[in-house]
């Protein structure tokens, strides 16, 4: 019996979150990928400059290999939240090759370290910023995919786009009057449990 390859697990899960970020901003336009659509300014691209951000930290800075690019929106001093969208000059390519970089940075930290490596995290509190590479491997998949998850709402918000991956859907049905349907289904069941509250509507 083979050993399991942990490592490669860990790689697996993190590589299909951050192929889901990118796959996010497919087909969309400018302005889509831009512009905010939560009340807090959520937006597909600034998520993704915001992960890339994220990883170039956890797997650089932590294990004394930081990244080789400057990243001006995360430093100190920097405008809050600024990490959190695209300015005007800042291309779909820019962001989007950033990410890529970032995620050849940081494999090659997963390459040449052993899940048992450890490292300090700069920004946590000094009680629990001592981590090994495992911790960080499940921290940022835990971060991409929460964010790859932002992302699958924003976009179907913007034009009804929804899916997994660009491979599988993992969607019930792809006819979208299935989908009307099943949203009035679940908008007369909410109807009728806020109907039976006391109260009412």
């Amino acid at each position: 019996m083979t050993e399991p390859d942990f490592k490669g697990e860990l790689r697996l899960y993190l590589q299909r979150g951050r192929d889901a970020m990118l796959w996010k901003l497919a087909g969309a336009s400018e302005y889509d990928i831009r512009r905010p659509l939560t009340s807090t300014g959520t937006n597909l691209l600034g998520l993704v400059k915001h992960v890339a951000s994220v990883e170039a930290g956890y797997f650089g800075k932590t294990f004394g290999r930081p990244f080789g690019e400057p990243l001006p929106w995360i430093e100190d001093g920097a405008e809050p939240d600024a990490d959190l969208w695209a300015t005007a000059a800042e291309s779909r390519d820019d962001i989007t090759g950033l990410y890529r970089r970032v995620w050849a940075h940081s494999d090659r930290t997963i390459d040449q370290l052993p899940l048992d490596a450890t490292g300090q995290v700069p920004w946590w509190p000094p009680e629990r910023n001592q981590v090994t590479l495992h911790r960080i491997l499940v921290h940022m998949i835990a971060e991409t995919h929460r964010h790859a998850g932002h992302a699958d709402i924003v976009r179907e918000t913007i034009d009804g786009a929804a899916g997994v991956a660009a491979e599988y859907s993992n969607l019930s049905s792809d006819d979208p009057d299935y989908w009307v349907g099943h949203r009035a289904k679940v908008e007369q069941a909410a109807r009728e449990a806020a109907d039976r509250e006391p109260g009412g509507r």
